[in-house]
């Protein structure tokens, strides 16, 4: 199935399917963990450049109190371990849909950037919102991921297919190479474990939260310069 077939099938998709999906990925996440009895192959370097910037766009909601008090948890258990890459609370952000690789370095100009700035006129400071955040396992990450209204699938479909005919074309394919475009996962990244799998504490901390829900969020979207957690945002406007 080619990148825009596999595009349009995910944007069709509805709040049931979204939400199954995630489950589904969690239970995929549980078998594979079996499979490893502890954290398995440490990686060598972290999930991505400390450094580098891409560009994306998306939303920095306020840090809700639930929230607040789930990243909390999560450091307090992962404490001084080497291997934890807990999201700061400064860096909260749900992605929108991410342009490129992380390319750039600190105050570089990617090219063509009149032109994207240009096209993302429509959708800068529109509103998307969030529903239903729960807690979903990958075999070495934990997201918090939610449904999307209406409108905010709706706009990220439209600005997908915008760059697709646009000189951003290529660079979004190469973002997305192993990945449906646009991602299917509305989400934030809390904890990345730099190994095959999460230790048996954060795995047990899944399994004991996983059913709950942690409200909604919503805000503007932004087209920035960021770094892989959002904690370096050069805004674009």
């Amino acid at each position: 199935m080619n990148k825009i077939a596999r595009f349009s099938n995910i944007c069709r998709a509805d709040a049931g399917s979204l939400s199954a999906l995630y489950e589904a990925t969690s239970e995929r996440t549980l078998a594979a963990w079996q499979q490893v009895p502890d954290c398995g192959e440490v990686m060598q370097n972290a999930h991505y450049d400390p450094h580098r910037l891409a560009l994306a766009t998306g939303i920095q909601p306020p840090l809700s109190g639930a929230i607040a008090s789930l990243r909390q948890k999560l450091a307090a258990l992962t404490g001084d371990d080497p291997l934890a890459d807990c999201m700061p609370a400064s860096g909260l952000h749900f992605t929108f849909l991410p342009v490129t690789l992380p390319l750039y370095e600190k105050g570089q100009r990617p090219q063509e950037l009149d032109a994207l700035r240009a096209l993302w006129q429509t959708w800068d400071g529109q509103t998307t919102r969030i529903r239903g955040l729960r807690l979903v396992a990958l075999p070495g990450q934990l997201l918090l991921a939610g449904i999307p209204d209406e409108a905010s699938q709706r706009a990220r479909q439209t600005f997908c297919e915008t760059l697709l005919s646009s000189p951003w074309r290529d660079s979004l394919l190469a973002r997305h190479k192993t990945t449906p475009l646009p991602p299917p996962f509305w989400h934030t990244t809390l904890l990345r474990y730099r190994a095959q799998c999460l230790p048996v504490p954060l795995r047990r901390f899944f399994i004991q939260e996983r059913n709950r829900r942690y409200g909604d969020v919503a805000g503007p979207l932004i087209l920035g310069l960021v770094n892989y957690n959002w904690t370096q945002v050069d805004r674009i406007k």
